[in-house]
């Protein structure tokens, strides 16, 4: 069954950068489109990006020009690199099969504060 576990969250201040690894197992990830998706405290999840087989990637417009996901089918690894970081980036992020969360991990935990 698919496996998704997330890794690389922090603290970091406002302005600042981090990058978010994916590793999946359980299904052909090289064959799947990923998603990133994010849970803020006290809200719903919030889709994030997405990135196709093909590697075409698209953001929400919320992090359009700071984030940028990425994957590695040889390590069968998912990257979201966040930059510019503002504290509403504050939120448990998750790896997705599809924009919805499905068969996302436990999440990491960005919290963005000074």
């Amino acid at each position: 069954q698919v496996q998704l576990v997330e890794s690389g969250g922090g603290l970091v201040q406002p302005g600042g950068s981090l990058r978010l690894s994916c590793k999946a197992s359980g299904f052909t990830f090289s064959g799947s489109w990923m998603h990133w998706v994010r849970q803020a405290p006290g809200k719903g999840l919030e889709w994030v990006s997405r990135i196709f087989t093909n590697d075409r990637t698209f953001y929400a417009d919320s992090v359009k020009g700071r984030f940028t996901i990425s994957r590695d089918n040889a390590k069968n690894t998912l990257y979201l690199q966040m930059n510019s970081l503002k504290p509403e980036d504050t939120a448990l992020y998750y790896c997705a099969v599809d924009a919805s969360g499905s068969g996302r991990g436990q999440g990491t935990q960005v919290t963005v504060s000074s």
